[in-house]
C-alpha cells in the first residue's frame, strides 16, 4: 500500500504543537518505559504498524527485553508487567476502545488511582489520546513503517 498523504508535509504547525505535546509528557512524573508501553498497547489495538514498529524499536533501543516487548499484546497473562504497568496498560485498553462501552469503567480507573497521582493520571490521559491520534492520522493516511 502506498502513503496517501503526507500529513506532516501538509500541516507542519499541527505537527510542531504534537511533539511540543510529546516532549511535555516525556519530562513529566510518568515513568517512561510506561509511557511507552501505553503506545505500544494502543497501537496494537488500532493496527497501526507504523507506530508498533517505533515504539517497540524505542522501547529495545531504551533497554527494554524482548520478553516484554512480545508480552504486551497478552500483558493480562504475563507475569513480567509490574502492578502499576498492567493498571496503565488496562486504562489504554479501556480509553482506546472506548466506543465499546462509551465510558471507561470506574474499577479501572480506581486502579489506576492506585498507582498513579492525580497529575500522572492526567499525563496518562493524554499520552493514550495522543497515541490514539497519532494512529488514527498513520492508519488513515497508510503511513508505513521504514523498510
Amino acid at each position: 500500500m502506498s502513503q496517501r498523504v503526507d500529513v506532516s508535509k501538509h500541516v507542519p504547525e499541527i505537527y510542531r504543537h504534537f511533539f511540543a505535546v510529546e516532549k511535555l509528557l516525556h519530562d513529566s512524573e510518568v515513568p517512561a518505559a510506561t509511557l511507552e508501553l501505553v503506545k505500544l498497547r494502543a497501537s496494537q489495538i488500532n493496527g497501526c504498524a507504523y507506530c508498533v514498529d517505533m515504539h517497540s524499536k524505542d522501547m529495545k533501543k531504551a533497554g527494554e527485553s524482548d520478553e516484554r516487548l512480545w508480552m504486551v499484546a497478552a500483558w493480562r497473562e504475563a507475569t513480567v508487567f509490574t502492578p502499576a504497568e498492567r493498571a496503565a496498560l488496562a486504562l489504554t485498553e479501556e480509553a482506546t476502545r472506548i466506543a465499546d462501552r462509551a465510558l471507561v469503567p470506574d474499577d479501572v480507573w480506581r486502579r489506576a488511582a492506585e498507582f498513579y497521582s492525580e497529575e500522572q493520571l492526567a499525563v496518562l490521559v493524554v499520552a493514550i489520546a495522543m497515541i490514539n491520534t497519532w494512529n488514527r492520522i498513520n492508519v488513515t493516511a497508510r503511513v508505513s513503517p521504514p523498510v
